[in-house]
């Protein structure tokens, strides 16, 4: 990606708007859309970009940390069947999701907001979405500053402070300086990542048997379904990452005969696709324990999940140990920081989206990246690394039930029972408060496996909570869809605007329109016509920062 396409913004953006509220959003919102449609004018990047940027941010070292961790409890067969039994229903779930972000240009809060959740309703998800950012942000956070104590002599609560601190710069500019980020790093890191698996392979055949016929801390059976359902329990709480992958896809440009082809390929590849690698990646890191786990000490086998010592204990043998521990350190701070950006700035747009339409105040983005950041500092002094099973096993339950419950409702109620309207809808006025088909599905879901969880429904039941809450939502999902005949999916058949919404190509318009309140031009699909002033139209952030409600149209049923 070179510096012109990186740049290339519409000169228009510089413009002074008129309110501070207005204010905030020209110099944020413009440059990462967070609360609205992502316009074409701005989507100048390829498809490629697009993927490669998307792709640079499932960089993080805790698929390794997984990966390990999950084996050393249950054994290399029960770990390697429950990542790929997850990374399928990642898959499958990600892939509605990404084609529409893709497709409409919006965030999976903008998506989830139509597809059955309404307009209050998404904001439960996006709670469940940003708790996500902030605990792999403290999990990553912690990799870093292990890796700053080994290589550096720099005590763990610095580096804690340090991995926090550093991103809040890279990440204030928003899409703009994470497409360049992730591009530059992503050769180098693919380079450090892959170098210790060929070395290990190559020298060291025997080390694959020793891999296969590991059993784990437990060395009971080569097989137990329990145990599969419990490392897949583990991984699934990575369900939630197409949302960050959709951050980026949402940027995609319009559909056409000329880039189809292209543009397919980037929205599976860096949508579902990401499972790909990070399942590679997690029997990778198991597949490294194994071999260091023979050369540890016992007292010392618990660094074989460490990925920094997974990684500094392969290139000790492949170089002399100071550039060991120099490339170590490189890789640990590269990974760091190409994930911790898009965890930072994620789930600043997931906060600030929950908190503008409670409040209908727009605060500016930057106060939920400190936010975020806090909370996930927090989670680090707190030595959340030594939780990892448990507390990813828990929060897979309600991701799972989420994601689940949303590609349902865009797979199933729209293109099958046709109950959910197949053009996604995110603008007040035009969305009920709460739909209660996903709202439902996601309480139940999550409530249900959580107790599955816990062991109040059987221990026989125990490790299956996972499955439970894919099964419920699934079921729930179209069930309440037709249980309420679709009725509580728009609150209007019409936004009052006469021009069209899409192209002759079916990709959202380009026409430009200016909002009545703050005077600025925004695309068509970003407006709403306005019942206070004849045919006058605002924006889907006034709305949004509309106290009064006089901007807000009334109901009109189809």
């Amino acid at each position: 990606m070179n510096s012109t396409e990186a740049d290339s913004l519409d000169p228009s953006l510089a413009n002074d708007p008129k309110s501070d509220v207005e204010s905030k959003a020209a110099s944020e919102t413009l440059e990462d859309y967070t609360l609205r449609f992502a316009p074409r004018h701005y989507r100048q990047w390829t498809p490629a970009v697009v993927a490669t940027s998307a792709l640079g941010g499932i960089a993080y070292l805790a698929d390794f940390a997984i990966g390990a961790t999950i084996g050393i409890s249950f054994g290399t067969t029960n770990a390697v069947l429950g990542i790929i039994l997850a990374a399928v229903l990642i898959f499958c779930t990600g892939f509605p999701l990404a084609y529409y972000a893709a497709r409409y240009n919006l965030d999976l809060d903008l998506i989830t907001r139509g597809s059955g959740f309404g307009y209050y309703g998404s904001v439960i998800t996006n709670v469940i979405f940003a708790s996500f950012t902030f605990i792999f942000f403290a999990l990553e956070g912690s990799i870093m500053a292990q890796g700053l104590e080994i290589g550096l002599g720099i005590p763990l609560w610095l580096g804690y402070l340090i991995s926090t601190v550093m991103v809040i710069p890279l990440v204030i500019y928003g899409m703009k300086a994470l497409a360049k980020l992730q591009v530059w790093t992503t050769p180098l890191w693919l380079v450090l990542m892959v170098l210790p698996m060929i070395y290990l392979v190559a020298s060291q055949p025997e080390s694959i048997d020793s891999f296969i016929a590991y059993k784990g801390e437990s060395g009971g059976e080569t097989f137990s379904l329990g145990y599969v359902m419990l490392a897949a329990g583990v991984c699934l709480a990575l369900i939630v990452q197409i949302a960050e992958q959709i951050d980026y896809l949402r940027f995609m440009p319009p559909r056409n005969k000329e880039n189809k082809k292209a543009w397919w390929s980037a929205v599976i590849c860096a949508g579902p696709g990401w499972v790909v690698l990070g399942a590679i990646k997690q029997i990778t890191g198991l597949f490294i324990a194994v071999y260091l786990i023979a050369k540890f000490a016992p007292e010392d086998i618990k660094l074989a999940s460490e990925p920094v010592h997974q990684f500094l204990g392969v290139y000790e043998q492949m170089m002399p140990g100071w550039l060991a521990m120099s490339l170590a350190v490189i890789l640990v701070v590269i990974s760091q920081i190409k994930i911790n950006v898009t965890n930072a700035y994620c789930g600043s747009l997931a906060w600030t989206n929950s908190y503008t339409r409670v409040t209908k105040h727009y605060p500016g983005r930057m106060v939920f990246v400190i936010f975020n950041l806090a909370i996930a500092l927090l989670l680090m002094e707190l030595s959340m690394f030594e939780f990892l099973n448990n507390i990813l096993g828990f929060y897979a339950n309600c991701g799972i039930a989420w994601i689940v419950t949303v590609a349902t409702d865009i797979a199933i109620n729209k293109y099958v029972l046709k109950i959910s309207p197949k053009v996604p809808e995110y603008r007040r006025g035009m969305l009920y408060a709460v739909n209660p088909v996903g709202f439902t599905s996601v309480l139940l879901s999550a409530g249900i496996s959580i107790l599955v969880f816990f062991g109040a429904l059987g221990e026989w039941l125990q490790p299956y909570s996972p499955l439970v809450a894919v099964v419920v939502a699934f079921v729930v999902t179209p069930a309440m869809a037709v249980a309420t005949k679709g009725r509580y999916y728009l609150r209007r058949d019409s936004d009052g605007i006469d021009l069209p919404m899409f192209d002759e190509h079916g990709n959202p318009s380009g026409e430009m329109m200016t909002c009545h309140v703050c005077g600025e031009e925004y695309e068509r699909p970003d407006m709403i016509a306005t019942p206070a002033v004849t045919d006058a139209a605002v924006c889907s952030l006034c709305i949004s920062t509309d106290s009064s409600g006089e901007h807000v149209l009334p109901a009109r049923q189809a």
